[in-house]
């Protein structure tokens, strides 16, 4: 069994172009998806991240 690659909030906010504020803000509003907590660690999936990045419109 593969387990889902993790993303910490460095990586995933230089990955995005986004604050921690601002990426805690689109969680609240559901706007984005929720990290996963490992002991006092979170962390996000990677394949929904992607997911998310995919749903966004097309400029």
């Amino acid at each position: 069994m593969n387990a889902p690659r993790l993303i910490r909030l460095p990586e995933l906010t230089s990955h995005l172009g986004i604050g921690k504020t601002k990426l805690y803000a689109m969680i609240k509003t559901g706007d984005f998806p929720a990290p996963v907590k490992i002991g006092k660690v979170s962390a996000w999936r990677a394949d929904r991240v992607e997911k998310w990045v995919e749903s966004l419109p097309k400029s």
